[in-house]
C-alpha cells in the first residue's frame, strides 16, 4: 500500500476509534473525583451554597465533588483557572453575576465556558453594625450627605455586584460613603460584627445568624420583594429608593469544549438537586430562591445580567481591572 494511502487509512481509523470512544466516555462519566472551583474565600455566601451543591452532586454522581476555593481579585483568579482547565467534566466552576466586568481578566465569560445551569438568585442586603447610627435607608442617606465620607461601607472587590451595588447607591442618591473592600463576604461579615466597618453591602448567608442574634442590623433588601427569612426588612423601593435592585445569580459552568453529553448529565443532576424540597428550603433560609434551569436558560441569564451591569459600568465610567 502506498505511504499516503496508509497514512490516510491510519488517521481515518483513529478518527473512527475516537468517535466511538467519546460517547462511551460520556456514558461512563464520572469515573473519578470532580473539582468544583469556588472563586471566593471559604465562609462566604457563594462558598456556603457551593458546598451544599457539591455534597448533593457527590451523592448524585457517585464520585466525590471536591470544593477548591481559588479566591483573588474579586473572583477573577478562580474564574481564570476554570477557563484554563481541561474540558473533560472533571473541573467545574461556580460563578455569580458580574464575571464579565473586568477589562482584561484573562478569560471571556461568553466564549470560554459552557453553561451548566442556574442554582439560585440571592439579593444583596444593606447591613449595619448595631453601633452605627442608622436604622433605615433614609437614615443612611441623610447621614452620608450630612457627613460625606464618614460612613464606611464594606464589600467584596469588583467585579462583585456587592461593589457595583454601592456604586449604584451612590449614583441614585448622590450620597458620599467610603468603600472598603474585602476578599469575600466571610471576612467582611466578621469585620462588620467587630465594628471595623460601619455598613456592608452583603449577601444573607454569611450574616443571617448574626442578624437573628442582633449582632448585625438589617437595613434594606436590594430586591423587588422582601425575603421570607427576614420578612420585617423592607425592600429598597419600600424604603424610598426604587431602582436599587442588586440580585446575584449563582450558577455552574464548565470549560468550553466539554462534551455536550457531560454538560447535559451535570445539568440533569443539578436541576433535580436545585428543585428538591430541602435545597429550596435551604436557599430560602439563606435569603435567596432556588432557580433550576436548562443550560440554554442559564446562557440567556448570563447575557442579560452581564449586559445590565456592563451598562452601569460604562455609564459611571468605572474602570474594573
Amino acid at each position: 500500500m502506498p505511504i499516503l494511502d496508509r497514512t490516510v487509512s491510519f488517521f481515518g481509523a483513529a478518527l473512527i476509534a475516537l468517535a466511538c470512544c467519546l460517547p462511551a466516555a460520556a456514558d461512563d462519566y464520572p469515573t473519578h473525583p470532580i473539582t468544583l472551583i469556588i472563586p471566593f474565600p471559604a465562609g462566604g455566601g457563594v462558598d456556603t451554597v457551593g458546598r451544599v451543591i457539591a455534597a448533593k452532586l457527590t451523592t448524585a454522581l457517585g464520585q466525590q465533588v471536591v470544593v477548591e476555593n481559588r479566591a483573588g481579585a474579586g473572583s477573577v483568579v478562580g474564574i481564570r483557572a476554570g477557563a484554563k482547565a481541561p474540558p473533560d467534566g472533571y473541573t467545574i466552576l461556580m460563578i455569580t453575576t458580574g464575571a464579565s466586568a473586568p477589562t482584561n481578566p484573562g478569560y471571556d465569560i461568553f466564549k470560554d465556558f459552557a453553561p451548566i445551569g442556574l442554582i439560585a438568585a440571592v439579593p444583596i442586603m444593606i447591613q449595619a453594625n448595631p453601633a452605627t447610627p442608622v436604622n433605615s435607608l433614609t437614615d443612611l442617606i441623610a447621614l452620608a450627605k450630612k457627613e460625606p465620607g464618614k460612613l464606611t461601607v464594606g464589600t467584596p472587590p469588583p467585579p462583585t455586584l456587592n461593589y457595583f451595588g454601592i456604586e449604584l447607591f451612590k449614583s441614585l442618591t448622590g450620597a458620599d460613603v467610603t468603600t472598603v473592600t474585602y476578599k469575600g463576604t466571610g471576612p467582611l461579615t466578621n469585620d462588620l460584627v467587630g465594628g471595623h466597618v460601619m455598613l456592608a453591602f452583603n449577601t444573607v448567608p454569611p450574616a443571617i445568624g448574626n442578624i437573628q442574634s442582633g449582632r448585625i442590623k438589617a437595613i434594606a433588601v436590594c430586591a423587588p420583594e422582601r425575603l421570607a427569612v427576614a420578612p420585617d426588612v423592607p425592600t429598597a423601593a419600600e424604603a424610598g429608593l426604587p431602582g436599587l435592585d442588586v440580585v446575584l445569580y449563582y450558577g455552574l459552568l464548565a470549560p468550553a469544549g466539554t462534551p455536550q453529553a457531560i454538560v447535559e448529565r451535570l445539568n440533569a443532576e443539578l436541576r433535580k438537586i436545585v428543585d428538591s424540597d430541602d435545597v429550596k428550603s435551604r436557599m430560602i433560609s439563606d435569603g435567596g430562591a432556588a432557580m433550576p434551569s436548562t443550560p440554554e436558560e442559564y446562557a440567556r441569564n448570563i447575557e442579560r445580567e452581564e449586559g445590565k451591569w456592563r451598562t452601569l459600568i460604562d455609564k459611571l465610567g468605572l474602570k474594573i481591572e
